[in-house]
C-alpha cells in the first residue's frame, strides 16, 4: 500500500529527491495551442559541478538523460514518453543561447532547461537570461545554490554578504528573470514549479525563469503527492481585442491616408503571417519589419518594403517619415526601429499598437489594441471588410516603385564583377542569397552583419531570418544554431542552418562547435575574417573615437594598435574543435565552398577573408539616425566635427504625445 501525502490525505505519494521530483515533473508538462500539443520542457542542457552533479545530474541519469532513450527504473518512474533528454554544453552562457534558439524555432511552444553548478557556472547564465527575457523567449534556468542548511559557512564559491545571510550570486539573475524563486525546502518546489510553468507558457509574460536550487535540498528526499506528476497541459492563450479598442482602431485606420505597418517578432510568435498577408491584400497597407519581424511577409510580396529604422531600407524609412498612422504589430519599438525618436517625422503622425502586452501596446502614446497578433489582425480585417477601406492607388504605386528602386541597390551590393577577387561582406551575402531556398535558416546577432542583412537579405520563409537584435549578443550565433537544428531535426533531409559570424564574434564564443560535432549536427558556419570589430570601428569613426581599440593588430612603436594584423588562424581553430573547414580566398572559391557546405551532412565551416568595400560595391549607408552621444567637449578635430553632426541630428528628435 502506497504512503499518502500529509498535505493531501488519501493521495498516494512517491519518495524522491527534490531534483528527481523536479525532473519527473518537467517531463510531464505540455503546452497546447490551436489543437497542437507538445512538451513544454523537451530537454535539459547541463554542465555539472559540485553544486548540481549529485542532485540534478543524478536525477537526469534516472530520467533517461541520453537522447537515444533508456532511463532508470523505479526512482522517477519514467517511460520513454517521460524521459528527460540531456544535452552537454561547454559554456553556461552558450547553453542558454542554444535553449533560446530552440524556443524561437519552436514558436515559443517548447523550451529547454539549463542546469549549472554554483558560483561561476550560475553567474555565466546572466547574459543568456537577459537575452531571453528581452526577446520574450522562454528558458528554464536551474542553477545550483549554496546550502540551505548552512552546515559550513562559507562553502566553496559562496558569496558572503555582511548585511544579508540569504543572498547568493544567483540573486544576479533576479532582474533578468520573469520569475525567480529559491527552493529552500523540498515541499516549496510544488508551488514554485507550477508558477515557473505558468510564466514559461504565458505569451505576454514569458522569458527566463529561474529556480535556484541549494545543493543540499536537491539531494533531500520527500514524499511527493502522485498528482504532482500527472501530465499537465498549459494552454497558450490567444486573447481577443476589447470591442472599444477595436472600434477605435478601425476609426484610426479608416482616417489614415499614408498608413504604414511595422511588423515585429510578435507576428512570428503568434504564427500570424498568413493573417497579415490577408490584411494587406484587403487594405494594401505597406509592411516594414523590425529585425525580429523580418519574414512576416516574403521579400517578394508586393506590400513588403523591407527593414525599418537605422538598419532599414530607404523605401521603408521614407514611408515612415511621411506616415500619418503607424500600425505596430508585435513590436517593442526599440531605438533602432524609431531611429532614436527621429524617424516618424510627420507632425500629424499617430500610432496604433496591436500587442499582446499592454506595456508595449501603449508605447508612443498609441491607441492600444491589446490582443494576440493573429486574433487581433483577424478582428481588424473583419471590422474593416464591410467599410470599404483601401489605400489610395497612388500611394500603392509610390511604395511599389520605391521598392523596385531599392532592389536595384541590393543587386549592386551583391554583384561580383571579378570572380578572382577577394569578396566583400555584402558579396558573401549575395552568393548565399543565390544559393539558398525557403528551407534555409540564417542566424546572426551582432556586428556589421545585422545591418547588412536587415537592409539587403531577401527572406523567403517565415522562419528563415533569425537575427537576435533585442540584446545584440556576440557569441549567440553558434549555440543558437544548435538549438534551431535540434528544433528542426525531425525533417529529412534536415534544414540547412547557417550561423554567420565575424572574427570578433567567433573569438567570443566558439566552444559549442564541440557540441555540434558531438551531436553530429549539420551546422553550416560561415566565418568572415576582417581583423577586428567592423561595426564598432565604423561607429567609432562616426563619433570621433577614430577607430580606437577596434582593430585586431599588433602594437606599434607608439603603443597603439596599428601594426600588422594578428596571425590568428580561425579556420585552424575551428578544425581543431572538430569541424570540417573549407577555406575560400576568391569569389569563385566561396561560391563553391558555400554550395559544398550546404550539402554537407556534418558540421562544416566556410572561412573567408573579406575585402573592405568601396562606396560603390559596399552596402547602402544607414538610412536613418541612431543616437550614440558624442563627447560634448574635445580637443581632437574628429570628435569636434562629430559633435556638430550629433547636435544637428538630435535636434530632430521628438516625443510622441
Amino acid at each position: 500500500m502506497s504512503p499518502t501525502s500529509p498535505a493531501n490525505p488519501g493521495c498516494p505519494t512517491r519518495r524522491l529527491t527534490t531534483a528527481q521530483a523536479l525532473v519527473a515533473f518537467l517531463a510531464r508538462q505540455y503546452t497546447e495551442r490551436d489543437g497542437r500539443r507538445q512538451r513544454l520542457i523537451s530537454a535539459t542542457w547541463g554542465i555539472f559541478g559540485h553544486g548540481n552533479v549529485a542532485g540534478i545530474g543524478q536525477a537526469l541519469v534516472e530520467a533517461g538523460g541520453d537522447r537515444s532513450g533508456g532511463g532508470g527504473k523505479g526512482g522517477a518512474g519514467n517511460g520513454a514518453a517521460h524521459r528527460m533528454p540531456y544535452l552537454q554544453g561547454r559554456n553556461e552562457q552558450a547553453m542558454v543561447h542554444a535553449a533560446v534558439g530552440y524556443a524561437r524555432q519552436s514558436g515559443r511552444l517548447s523550451a529547454h532547461a539549463v542546469t549549472t553548478s554554483i558560483g561561476p557556472g550560475a553567474t555565466n547564465l546572466v547574459t543568456g537570461a537577459a537575452l531571453a527575457t528581452i526577446n520574450r523567449l522562454p528558458v528554464l534556468l536551474l542553477p545550483g545554490d549554496t546550502f540551505a542548511t548552512r552546515p559550513a559557512d562559507p562553502v566553496l564559491q559562496q558569496l558572503e554578504v555582511e548585511y544579508a545571510g540569504d543572498v547568493s550570486v544567483n540573486d544576479c539573475l533576479r532582474p533578468v528573470s520573469r520569475y525567480f524563486d529559491r527552493i529552500t525546502r523540498p515541499e516549496a518546489l510544488i508551488p514554485a514549479a507550477l508558477q515557473a510553468m505558468r510564466v514559461l507558457a504565458d505569451p505576454a509574460g514569458t522569458g527566463a525563469v529561474t529556480l535556484a536550487l541549494p545543493q543540499d535540498v536537491q539531494a533531500e528526499a520527500y514524499d511527493w503527492p502522485e498528482e504532482f506528476f500527472a501530465e499537465r497541459d498549459w494552454h497558450v492563450r490567444r486573447p481577443a481585442p476589447d470591442a472599444h479598442e477595436l472600434e477605435a482602431a478601425v476609426r484610426a485606420v479608416r482616417s489614415a491616408r499614408r498608413p504604414l505597418i511595422v511588423a515585429g517578432g510578435g507576428i512570428r510568435h503568434s504564427a500570424a503571417e498568413e493573417t497579415l498577408a490577408a490584411f494587406t491584400a484587403a487594405t494594401r497597407i505597406p509592411v516594414a519589419s523590425t529585425q525580429a519581424g523580418k519574414g512576416a511577409l516574403r521579400h517578394d510580396h508586393p506590400a513588403d518594403v523591407g527593414g525599418i529604422g537605422h538598419t532599414g531600407t530607404a523605401t521603408a524609412d521614407e514611408l515612415a517619415r511621411t506616415a500619418d498612422l503607424v500600425i505596430g504589430i508585435g513590436t517593442r519599438f526599440s531605438d533602432f526601429t524609431t531611429a532614436s525618436g527621429t524617424l516618424f517625422a510627420n507632425p500629424a503622425v499617430r500610432f496604433l499598437h496591436l500587442n499582446i502586452t499592454g506595456f508595449d501596446a501603449h508605447k508612443l502614446a498609441a491607441l492600444p489594441l491589446v490582443a494576440d497578433a493573429r486574433v487581433g489582425l483577424e478582428a481588424l480585417t473583419a471590422a474593416l471588410a464591410g467599410r470599404g477601406y483601401r489605400v489610395d492607388p497612388a500611394y500603392e504605386t509610390e511604395y511599389t516603385g520605391a521598392k523596385e528602386a531599392w532592389e536595384e541597390r541590393v543587386e549592386a551590393s551583391f554583384a561580383t564583377p571579378d570572380p578572382t577577387a577577394r569578396p566583400t561582406q555584402t558579396q558573401v551575402l549575395g552568393l548565399l542569397d543565390a544559393l539558398v531556398t525557403e528551407d534555409d535558416i540564417l542566424i546572426n546577432a551582432a556586428g556589421s552583419l545585422p545591418g547588412d542583412l536587415h537592409k539587403l537579405w531577401r527572406t523567403r520563409s517565415r522562419d528563415q531570418y533569425h537575427v537576435e537584435y533585442g540584446y545584440s549578443c556576440m557569441g549567440y550565433e553558434i549555440p543558437a544554431a544548435i538549438g534551431v537544428l535540434l528544433a528542426a531535426e525531425a525533417r529529412t533531409p534536415p534544414r540547412p542552418v547557417w550561423a554567420l559570424v565575424g572574427d570578433g564574434t567567433y573569438l567570443m564564443n566558439p566552444t559549442e562547435i564541440v557540441t555540434a560535432v558531438q551531436e553530429n549536427l549539420p551546422l553550416k558556419l560561415v566565418v568572415l575574417q576582417n581583423h577586428g570589430y567592423a561595426s564598432i570601428g565604423g561607429l567609432s569613426d562616426s563619433v570621433g573615437a577614430e577607430r580606437f581599440g577596434t582593430a585586431y593588430r599588433h602594437r606599434d612603436a607608439d603603443g597603439g594598435f596599428t601594426g600588422p594584423p594578428l596571425p590568428v588562424d580561425l579556420a585552424a581553430n575551428a578544425a581543431s574543435l572538430g569541424m570540417r573547414v573549407l577555406r575560400a580566398t576568391t569569389v569563385d572559391d566561396l561560391r563553391t565552398a558555400l554550395s559544398e557546405a550546404r550539402e554537407a551532412g556534418g558540421p562544416t565551416c566556410v572561412y573567408v577573408e573579406t575585402e573592405t568595400p568601396d562606396t560603390v560595391s559596399g552596402p547602402p549607408p544607414a538610412q536613418a539616425w541612431w543616437d550614440v552621444p558624442v563627447a560634448e567637449t574635445a580637443s581632437r578635430p574628429a570628435a569636434v566635427k562629430a559633435r556638430e553632426e550629433y547636435d544637428r541630428q538630435v535636434a530632430a528628435r521628438r516625443r510622441h504625445l
